[in-house]
Protein backbone atom coordinates (compact mmCIF):
# COMPACT_ATOMS: atom_id res chain seq x y z
CA UNK A 1 0.00 0.00 0.00
CA UNK A 2 1.27 3.58 -1.09
CA UNK A 3 0.85 6.32 1.11
CA UNK A 4 0.15 8.90 -1.75
CA UNK A 5 -2.05 8.25 -5.25
CA UNK A 6 -4.52 10.02 -4.79
CA UNK A 7 -3.38 13.13 -7.08
CA UNK A 8 -2.01 9.90 -10.15
CA UNK A 9 -3.74 8.45 -12.49
CA UNK A 10 -0.53 6.56 -14.57
CA UNK A 11 1.18 4.40 -13.31
CA UNK A 12 4.34 4.52 -11.56
CA UNK A 13 7.57 3.28 -13.88
CA UNK A 14 9.11 0.02 -12.33
CA UNK A 15 12.20 0.97 -12.27
CA UNK A 16 11.14 4.52 -11.12
CA UNK A 17 9.32 2.76 -8.02
CA UNK A 18 12.65 0.52 -7.54
CA UNK A 19 14.96 3.43 -7.29
CA UNK A 20 12.53 5.28 -4.95
CA UNK A 21 12.29 2.09 -2.55
CA UNK A 22 14.12 2.57 0.92
CA UNK A 23 12.38 -0.72 2.58
CA UNK A 24 15.65 -2.26 1.65
CA UNK A 25 17.68 -0.44 4.16
CA UNK A 26 15.22 1.69 6.08
CA UNK A 27 13.63 -1.47 7.65
CA UNK A 28 16.51 -1.58 9.83
CA UNK A 29 14.57 0.43 11.86
CA UNK A 30 11.29 -0.96 12.02
CA UNK A 31 11.46 -0.85 15.81
CA UNK A 32 11.75 3.03 16.21
CA UNK A 33 8.85 3.29 13.53
CA UNK A 34 6.57 1.34 15.55
CA UNK A 35 7.69 2.74 18.86
CA UNK A 36 6.92 6.23 17.12
CA UNK A 37 3.47 5.36 15.66
CA UNK A 38 3.19 3.98 19.29
CA UNK A 39 3.78 7.27 20.55
CA UNK A 40 1.65 9.56 18.17
CA UNK A 41 -1.41 7.75 17.93
CA UNK A 42 -1.19 7.58 22.34
CA UNK A 43 -1.09 11.66 21.71
CA UNK A 44 -3.72 12.02 18.87
CA UNK A 45 -5.90 10.01 21.78
CA UNK A 46 -4.83 12.05 24.62
CA UNK A 47 -5.52 15.39 22.23
CA UNK A 48 -9.20 13.81 20.94
CA UNK A 49 -8.30 13.98 17.41
CA UNK A 50 -9.27 10.60 17.58
CA UNK A 51 -11.39 8.42 20.21
CA UNK A 52 -9.92 6.85 22.87
CA UNK A 53 -11.13 3.59 21.71
CA UNK A 54 -9.49 4.35 17.89
CA UNK A 55 -5.98 5.00 20.12
CA UNK A 56 -6.29 1.81 22.06
CA UNK A 57 -7.26 -0.05 18.55
CA UNK A 58 -4.31 1.04 16.98
CA UNK A 59 -1.59 0.89 20.03
CA UNK A 60 -2.90 -2.83 20.79
CA UNK A 61 -2.27 -3.49 16.60
CA UNK A 62 1.44 -2.41 16.53
CA UNK A 63 2.40 -4.34 19.98
CA UNK A 64 1.29 -6.99 18.37
CA UNK A 65 2.80 -6.27 14.88
CA UNK A 66 6.44 -5.59 16.84
CA UNK A 67 6.18 -9.00 18.33
CA UNK A 68 5.34 -10.78 15.59
CA UNK A 69 8.28 -9.16 13.69
CA UNK A 70 10.58 -9.84 16.81
CA UNK A 71 9.26 -13.38 16.76
CA UNK A 72 9.88 -14.05 13.30
CA UNK A 73 5.90 -14.41 12.76
CA UNK A 74 5.54 -11.04 10.76
CA UNK A 75 8.44 -10.83 8.06
CA UNK A 76 8.94 -7.65 6.02
CA UNK A 77 7.50 -7.67 2.73
CA UNK A 78 10.50 -6.28 0.60
CA UNK A 79 8.03 -5.10 -1.88
CA UNK A 80 6.95 -2.07 0.23
CA UNK A 81 7.67 1.80 -0.96
CA UNK A 82 9.38 2.12 3.01
CA UNK A 83 8.78 0.77 6.55
CA UNK A 84 6.31 3.07 7.38
CA UNK A 85 3.99 2.14 4.29
CA UNK A 86 4.49 -1.49 5.15
CA UNK A 87 3.41 -1.36 9.19
CA UNK A 88 0.57 1.41 8.31
CA UNK A 89 -0.56 -1.25 6.07
CA UNK A 90 -0.37 -4.19 8.11
CA UNK A 91 -2.13 -2.65 10.51
CA UNK A 92 -5.23 -1.49 8.55
CA UNK A 93 -5.27 -5.15 7.52
CA UNK A 94 -5.91 -6.60 10.75
CA UNK A 95 -7.80 -3.72 12.63
CA UNK A 96 -9.71 -1.98 9.74
CA UNK A 97 -10.95 1.63 9.55
CA UNK A 98 -9.04 2.61 13.03
CA UNK A 99 -5.26 1.65 11.16
CA UNK A 100 -6.24 4.34 8.99
CA UNK A 101 -6.50 7.03 10.97
CA UNK A 102 -2.95 6.60 12.38
CA UNK A 103 -1.15 9.18 10.32
CA UNK A 104 -3.42 11.88 11.26
CA UNK A 105 -0.97 14.94 12.15
CA UNK A 106 1.76 13.55 10.78
CA UNK A 107 4.34 13.13 7.31
CA UNK A 108 6.07 10.85 6.38
CA UNK A 109 9.09 13.59 6.60
CA UNK A 110 8.63 13.99 10.40
CA UNK A 111 7.95 10.27 10.52
CA UNK A 112 11.31 9.37 8.95
CA UNK A 113 13.08 11.95 10.59
CA UNK A 114 12.07 10.72 14.22
CA UNK A 115 13.19 7.31 13.58
CA UNK A 116 16.48 8.20 12.21
CA UNK A 117 17.04 10.40 15.44
CA UNK A 118 15.86 7.34 17.70
CA UNK A 119 17.88 4.72 15.93
CA UNK A 120 20.83 6.98 15.71
CA UNK A 121 20.72 7.66 19.43
CA UNK A 122 20.57 4.20 20.11
CA UNK A 123 23.45 3.17 17.56
CA UNK A 124 25.57 6.00 19.46
CA UNK A 125 24.89 4.58 22.70
CA UNK A 126 25.85 1.22 21.75
CA UNK A 127 29.38 2.43 19.59
CA UNK A 128 30.23 4.02 23.12
CA UNK A 129 29.47 0.43 24.77
CA UNK A 130 31.80 -1.22 22.67
CA UNK A 131 34.37 1.91 23.17
CA UNK A 132 33.91 1.01 27.18
CA UNK A 133 34.91 -2.66 26.66
CA UNK A 134 37.59 -1.29 24.79
CA UNK A 135 38.96 1.24 27.32
CA UNK A 136 39.09 -1.70 29.98
CA UNK A 137 40.80 -3.89 28.09
CA UNK A 138 43.51 -1.36 27.52
CA UNK A 139 43.64 -0.35 31.67
CA UNK A 140 43.90 -4.23 32.18
CA UNK A 141 46.92 -4.61 29.89
CA UNK A 142 48.24 -0.80 31.47
CA UNK A 143 47.85 -2.45 35.21
CA UNK A 144 50.37 -5.34 34.32
CA UNK A 145 52.75 -3.16 32.41
CA UNK A 146 53.77 -0.85 34.62
CA UNK A 147 57.41 -1.37 34.13
CA UNK A 148 57.59 -3.47 30.65
CA UNK A 149 59.53 -0.93 29.08
CA UNK A 150 60.03 0.03 25.34
CA UNK A 151 61.33 2.48 23.23
CA UNK A 152 58.83 5.66 22.74
CA UNK A 153 59.22 7.03 18.97
CA UNK A 154 59.27 10.03 17.26
CA UNK A 155 59.59 9.96 13.24
CA UNK A 156 59.50 6.40 14.11
CA UNK A 157 62.59 6.60 15.11
CA UNK A 158 63.49 5.63 18.48
CA UNK A 159 63.58 8.49 20.95
CA UNK A 160 63.10 7.78 24.74
CA UNK A 161 62.44 4.66 26.96
CA UNK A 162 58.43 4.45 27.92
CA UNK A 163 56.63 1.79 29.29
CA UNK A 164 53.91 -0.17 27.47
CA UNK A 165 51.53 0.97 30.38
CA UNK A 166 53.03 4.56 29.30
CA UNK A 167 52.79 3.64 25.59
CA UNK A 168 48.64 2.66 25.47
CA UNK A 169 47.72 5.24 27.97
CA UNK A 170 47.53 7.67 25.02
CA UNK A 171 45.37 5.48 23.06
CA UNK A 172 43.05 5.52 26.32
CA UNK A 173 42.98 9.05 25.89
CA UNK A 174 42.24 8.57 22.86
CA UNK A 175 39.36 6.98 23.01
CA UNK A 176 38.01 8.36 26.38
CA UNK A 177 37.28 11.39 24.22
CA UNK A 178 35.98 9.36 21.69
CA UNK A 179 33.00 8.37 24.16
CA UNK A 180 32.83 11.99 25.02
CA UNK A 181 32.35 13.27 21.38
CA UNK A 182 29.35 10.34 21.07
CA UNK A 183 27.78 11.66 24.48
CA UNK A 184 27.40 15.46 23.54
CA UNK A 185 26.48 14.46 19.97
CA UNK A 186 23.74 12.48 21.50
CA UNK A 187 23.13 15.55 23.96
CA UNK A 188 22.30 17.31 21.03
CA UNK A 189 20.53 15.44 18.48
CA UNK A 190 17.87 14.21 21.49
CA UNK A 191 15.23 16.54 20.11
CA UNK A 192 12.15 15.17 18.61
CA UNK A 193 11.15 16.25 14.94
CA UNK A 194 7.65 14.22 15.66
CA UNK A 195 4.66 16.80 14.88
CA UNK A 196 6.58 19.04 12.29
CA UNK A 197 4.65 17.43 9.59
CA UNK A 198 5.78 17.83 6.09
CA UNK A 199 7.35 20.88 6.67
CA UNK A 200 4.86 23.59 8.37
CA UNK A 201 3.44 21.10 11.36
CA UNK A 202 -0.54 20.59 11.29
CA UNK A 203 -3.42 22.63 12.07
CA UNK A 204 -4.59 19.35 14.38
CA UNK A 205 -3.90 20.42 18.28
CA UNK A 206 -0.99 18.00 18.57
CA UNK A 207 0.85 17.74 21.96
CA UNK A 208 4.64 17.72 20.99
CA UNK A 209 5.75 18.04 24.44
CA UNK A 210 3.82 14.65 25.19
CA UNK A 211 5.73 12.61 22.46
CA UNK A 212 8.90 13.76 22.92
CA UNK A 213 8.57 12.53 26.58
CA UNK A 214 7.56 9.44 25.74
CA UNK A 215 9.88 8.82 23.24
CA UNK A 216 12.28 10.09 25.92
CA UNK A 217 13.96 13.25 24.45
CA UNK A 218 14.56 16.21 26.16
CA UNK A 219 12.05 18.07 24.16
CA UNK A 220 10.45 18.85 20.68
CA UNK A 221 12.47 20.79 17.57
CA UNK A 222 11.36 24.80 17.60
CA UNK A 223 11.39 24.75 14.23
CA UNK A 224 9.36 22.54 11.93
CA UNK A 225 11.15 23.05 8.57
CA UNK A 226 14.86 22.45 10.64
CA UNK A 227 12.95 19.26 12.03
CA UNK A 228 12.24 17.47 9.12
CA UNK A 229 15.62 18.95 7.00
CA UNK A 230 17.97 18.65 9.87
CA UNK A 231 20.31 15.27 9.66
CA UNK A 232 23.95 17.65 11.34
CA UNK A 233 23.77 15.17 13.89
CA UNK A 234 24.91 12.30 11.45
CA UNK A 235 26.84 14.21 10.47
CA UNK A 236 28.07 15.20 13.81
CA UNK A 237 28.17 11.00 14.46
CA UNK A 238 29.96 9.69 11.22
CA UNK A 239 32.49 12.51 11.87
CA UNK A 240 32.71 10.88 15.34
CA UNK A 241 32.75 7.66 14.19
CA UNK A 242 35.90 8.25 11.31
CA UNK A 243 37.64 9.93 14.68
CA UNK A 244 37.90 6.58 16.36
CA UNK A 245 38.88 4.66 12.99
CA UNK A 246 41.28 7.17 12.52
CA UNK A 247 42.11 6.10 16.30
CA UNK A 248 41.90 2.58 15.83
CA UNK A 249 44.29 2.80 12.33
CA UNK A 250 46.91 4.60 14.27
CA UNK A 251 46.92 1.92 16.62
CA UNK A 252 46.52 -0.68 13.55
CA UNK A 253 49.73 0.46 12.76
CA UNK A 254 51.47 -0.22 15.44
CA UNK A 255 50.81 -3.17 16.00
CA UNK A 256 51.70 -3.72 12.53
CA UNK A 257 54.64 -2.73 13.03
CA UNK A 258 55.06 -4.30 16.41
CA UNK A 259 54.44 -7.81 14.77
CA UNK A 260 57.28 -7.27 11.91
CA UNK A 261 59.79 -9.79 12.01
CA UNK A 262 62.43 -6.39 12.49
CA UNK A 263 60.82 -5.97 15.66
CA UNK A 264 59.12 -9.03 17.10
CA UNK A 265 57.75 -6.50 20.10
CA UNK A 266 54.29 -8.56 20.08
CA UNK A 267 52.30 -11.99 18.69
CA UNK A 268 49.28 -11.73 17.91
CA UNK A 269 47.24 -14.69 18.78
CA UNK A 270 46.04 -17.16 16.07
CA UNK A 271 42.32 -16.26 16.43
CA UNK A 272 43.38 -12.94 14.96
CA UNK A 273 45.86 -14.11 12.25
CA UNK A 274 45.67 -15.40 8.64
CA UNK A 275 48.20 -17.67 6.56
CA UNK A 276 49.32 -17.38 3.46
CA UNK A 277 48.48 -19.68 0.36
CA UNK A 278 52.07 -20.29 -0.91
CA UNK A 279 54.47 -19.07 1.93
CA UNK A 280 53.95 -21.56 4.58
CA UNK A 281 56.04 -19.49 7.19
CA UNK A 282 53.65 -16.48 7.23
CA UNK A 283 51.44 -15.25 10.02
CA UNK A 284 49.60 -12.26 8.60
CA UNK A 285 48.29 -8.97 10.76
CA UNK A 286 44.97 -9.41 8.90
CA UNK A 287 42.35 -7.76 11.59
CA UNK A 288 45.13 -4.80 12.03
CA UNK A 289 45.59 -4.32 8.44
CA UNK A 290 41.43 -4.51 7.59
CA UNK A 291 41.20 -1.66 10.61
CA UNK A 292 43.32 0.29 8.90
CA UNK A 293 41.83 -0.25 5.44
CA UNK A 294 38.30 0.14 6.41
CA UNK A 295 38.75 3.55 7.86
CA UNK A 296 38.75 5.19 4.71
CA UNK A 297 35.10 3.54 4.17
CA UNK A 298 33.38 5.21 7.25
CA UNK A 299 35.49 8.86 6.16
CA UNK A 300 33.35 8.11 2.74
CA UNK A 301 30.34 7.71 4.52
CA UNK A 302 31.25 11.49 6.57
CA UNK A 303 31.76 12.88 2.75
CA UNK A 304 29.12 11.02 1.05
CA UNK A 305 26.40 12.34 3.24
CA UNK A 306 28.35 16.42 3.99
CA UNK A 307 28.18 16.35 -0.09
CA UNK A 308 24.25 15.43 -0.42
CA UNK A 309 23.40 17.85 2.06
CA UNK A 310 25.61 21.06 0.65
CA UNK A 311 23.13 22.24 -1.55
CA UNK A 312 19.87 21.38 -0.52
CA UNK A 313 17.05 24.00 -0.13
CA UNK A 314 14.82 23.75 2.93
CA UNK A 315 13.38 21.76 3.37
CA UNK A 316 12.88 17.94 2.77
CA UNK A 317 13.92 16.77 -0.58
CA UNK A 318 14.39 13.14 -1.51
CA UNK A 319 18.67 13.33 -1.33
CA UNK A 320 18.16 12.92 2.48
CA UNK A 321 17.21 9.25 1.22
CA UNK A 322 20.90 8.77 1.26
CA UNK A 323 21.27 9.54 4.97
CA UNK A 324 20.61 5.82 5.61
CA UNK A 325 22.87 3.30 3.60
CA UNK A 326 26.31 5.71 4.27
CA UNK A 327 25.20 5.67 8.31
CA UNK A 328 24.07 2.56 8.68
CA UNK A 329 27.85 1.20 6.61
CA UNK A 330 29.50 3.24 9.00
CA UNK A 331 27.92 1.75 11.78
CA UNK A 332 28.19 -1.24 10.80
CA UNK A 333 32.03 -1.00 9.87
CA UNK A 334 33.25 0.86 13.28
CA UNK A 335 31.12 -1.71 15.23
CA UNK A 336 32.62 -4.74 14.22
CA UNK A 337 35.58 -2.75 13.79
CA UNK A 338 35.96 -2.01 17.97
CA UNK A 339 34.92 -5.96 18.44
CA UNK A 340 37.03 -7.47 16.43
CA UNK A 341 40.00 -5.03 17.80
CA UNK A 342 39.12 -5.66 21.28
CA UNK A 343 39.22 -8.94 21.35
CA UNK A 344 42.65 -9.16 18.89
CA UNK A 345 44.20 -6.71 21.53
CA UNK A 346 43.25 -8.69 24.60
CA UNK A 347 45.05 -11.86 23.07
CA UNK A 348 48.22 -10.42 22.25
CA UNK A 349 50.82 -11.69 23.79
CA UNK A 350 54.23 -9.02 24.39
CA UNK A 351 57.86 -9.91 24.35
CA UNK A 352 59.00 -7.57 27.06
CA UNK A 353 62.36 -8.70 27.00
CA UNK A 354 62.64 -7.82 22.69
CA UNK A 355 60.99 -4.47 23.89
CA UNK A 356 63.31 -3.66 26.47
CA UNK A 357 66.48 -4.52 24.53
CA UNK A 358 65.26 -2.86 21.63
CA UNK A 359 64.70 0.42 23.94
CA UNK A 360 68.32 -0.42 25.61
CA UNK A 361 70.09 -0.60 22.14
CA UNK A 362 68.81 2.04 20.31
CA UNK A 363 70.45 4.80 22.52
CA UNK A 364 66.83 5.98 24.27
CA UNK A 365 69.29 6.77 27.23
CA UNK A 366 71.06 9.85 25.27
CA UNK A 367 69.13 12.67 26.45
CA UNK A 368 69.43 11.12 30.62
CA UNK A 369 73.45 10.91 29.81
CA UNK A 370 73.46 14.73 28.53
CA UNK A 371 71.07 15.51 31.49
CA UNK A 372 73.64 13.62 33.45
CA UNK A 373 76.84 15.78 32.72
CA UNK A 374 74.71 18.94 32.57
CA UNK A 375 74.15 18.03 36.36
CA UNK A 376 77.71 17.27 36.79
CA UNK A 377 78.70 21.05 35.81
CA UNK A 378 78.76 20.44 31.67
CA UNK A 379 76.40 23.41 30.06
CA UNK A 380 73.90 21.37 28.07
CA UNK A 381 74.52 22.77 24.16
CA UNK A 382 78.15 21.49 25.56
CA UNK A 383 76.38 18.30 26.89
CA UNK A 384 73.98 17.61 23.84
CA UNK A 385 77.37 17.69 21.53
CA UNK A 386 79.60 15.33 23.50
CA UNK A 387 76.42 12.27 23.32
CA UNK A 388 76.31 13.04 19.65
CA UNK A 389 79.72 12.45 19.94
CA UNK A 390 79.54 9.55 21.72
CA UNK A 391 76.36 7.80 20.25
CA UNK A 392 78.64 7.68 16.93
CA UNK A 393 81.50 6.68 18.46
CA UNK A 394 78.74 3.44 19.74
CA UNK A 395 77.11 2.53 16.84
CA UNK A 396 81.01 2.49 15.35
CA UNK A 397 81.70 -0.10 17.94
CA UNK A 398 78.40 -1.85 17.65
CA UNK A 399 77.62 -1.01 21.44
CA UNK A 400 75.57 0.73 23.64
CA UNK A 401 75.77 3.28 25.85
CA UNK A 402 75.40 0.96 29.07
CA UNK A 403 77.69 -1.36 27.38
CA UNK A 404 80.85 1.47 27.04
CA UNK A 405 83.07 1.06 30.17
CA UNK A 406 84.01 4.36 32.51
CA UNK A 407 87.73 4.67 30.50
CA UNK A 408 85.71 4.98 27.23
CA UNK A 409 82.89 7.18 28.75
CA UNK A 410 86.01 9.42 30.17
CA UNK A 411 87.73 9.62 26.80
CA UNK A 412 84.71 12.09 25.83
CA UNK A 413 84.54 14.20 29.10
CA UNK A 414 85.99 13.81 33.00
CA UNK A 415 83.03 14.86 34.23
CA UNK A 416 81.90 11.10 33.39
CA UNK A 417 81.97 8.95 36.69
CA UNK A 418 81.09 5.61 37.65
CA UNK A 419 77.66 6.49 38.54
CA UNK A 420 76.59 6.91 34.71
CA UNK A 421 75.26 3.11 34.69
CA UNK A 422 72.65 4.07 36.94
CA UNK A 423 71.96 7.12 35.61
CA UNK A 424 71.25 5.95 32.04
CA UNK A 425 69.58 2.39 33.38
CA UNK A 426 66.08 1.86 31.50
CA UNK A 427 64.75 2.01 35.09
CA UNK A 428 66.29 5.14 35.90
CA UNK A 429 65.14 6.88 32.76
CA UNK A 430 61.66 5.81 33.47
CA UNK A 431 61.29 6.39 36.79
CA UNK A 432 63.02 10.53 37.13
CA UNK A 433 60.23 11.03 34.86
CA UNK A 434 57.00 11.33 36.97
CA UNK A 435 55.13 14.69 36.13
CA UNK A 436 51.84 14.46 35.39
CA UNK A 437 51.37 12.37 32.09
CA UNK A 438 55.10 10.92 32.54
CA UNK A 439 55.79 7.03 32.06
CA UNK A 440 57.51 6.95 35.58
CA UNK A 441 55.57 4.66 38.60
CA UNK A 442 54.24 6.94 40.55
CA UNK A 443 52.88 9.38 37.45
CA UNK A 444 51.40 5.77 35.93
CA UNK A 445 49.33 5.14 39.30
CA UNK A 446 47.69 8.62 39.38
CA UNK A 447 47.13 8.06 35.30
CA UNK A 448 45.56 4.53 36.29
CA UNK A 449 43.50 5.88 39.26
CA UNK A 450 42.37 8.86 36.51
CA UNK A 451 41.54 6.05 33.74
CA UNK A 452 39.60 3.89 36.72
CA UNK A 453 37.38 7.31 37.36
CA UNK A 454 36.66 7.55 33.53
CA UNK A 455 35.53 4.32 33.29
CA UNK A 456 33.14 4.92 36.31
CA UNK A 457 31.46 8.24 35.13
Amino acid sequence: MKLWGGRFTGEENELVAKYNSSISFDSRFWREDIKGSMAHALMLGNQGIISHDEADQIHKGLVDIYNDIESGKLSIDMEAEDIHSFVESVLTERIGDAGKKLHTGRSRNDQVALDMRMYARSSAKEVSKLLKKLLTTILSIMKDNKETYMPGFTHLQKAQPVTLAHHLGAYFEMFSRDRSRLKDTVNRLNYSPLGSGALAGTTYPLDREMTAKVLDFAGPTENSMDGVSDRDYLIELLSDFSMIMMHLSRFSEEIIIWNTNEYRFIEIDDAYSTGSSIMPQKKNPDIAELVRGKTGRVYGALMTLLTALKGLPLAYNKDLQEDKEAFFDALDTVSDSITLFDGMLATLKFNKDIMASSAKNGFTNATDAADYLVTHGVPFRDAHGIIGRLVLYCIDQKKALDDLTIDEFKQFSPAFDKDIYDAISLKTCVEKRNTIGAPGTAAIERMIQHCEEVLNS
